[in-house]
């Protein structure tokens, strides 16, 4: 009966919070609808090199790409259903170990369009500071 009511109490007390403070509830659905929307309009109009910030959810894990610079493949789903392409320079940042296939990645790099999606490369730092630097997230981990 306690634990019951210790639920309901902390429940409420959650409830009023965001109830008070809405934007905390609805900014990060909010910014993941911009962003979906960014690039779906992208993905229409054929755009490239276009810098972009989202998540999704991991749906395949491709082999390394091994030729050239190494990169770590994947493919994300986004909220809006369209599929992205994540490649991401493993010779210039930490590969994501442990990533499975369902799991939660948050990304800011350069967009290129293609058929199927598009690709979200330049996932990781520029050391010659000639780009801008990007970053994939993944269970609380930056991995620039």
């Amino acid at each position: 009966m306690k634990k019951i009511l210790l639920i309901l109490i902390v429940g409420f007390v959650v409830y009023g919070y965001f109830e008070n403070n809405p934007k905390l509830l609805n900014s990060s659905v909010t910014a993941n609808h911009a962003s979906d929307q960014q690039i779906a309009d992208a993905f229409q109009k054929g755009i490239s090199d276009l810098q972009v910030q989202g998540s999704g959810e991991v749906i395949r894990i491709l082999p390394d790409d091994t030729v050239g610079s190494q990169h770590q493949k994947f493919i994300l789903k986004l909220s809006s259903g369209q599929t992205l392409l994540i490649s991401h320079n493993i010779d210039l940042a930490p590969r994501i170990d442990g990533l499975n296939k369902g799991d939660f990645v948050e990304f800011y790099g350069e967009y290129e369009w293609n058929a199927k999606g598009g690709v979200v490369h330049w996932t990781h730092h520029d050391p010659r500071d000639t780009h801008e630097h990007g970053w994939l997230k993944h269970q609380g981990t930056l991995y620039q």
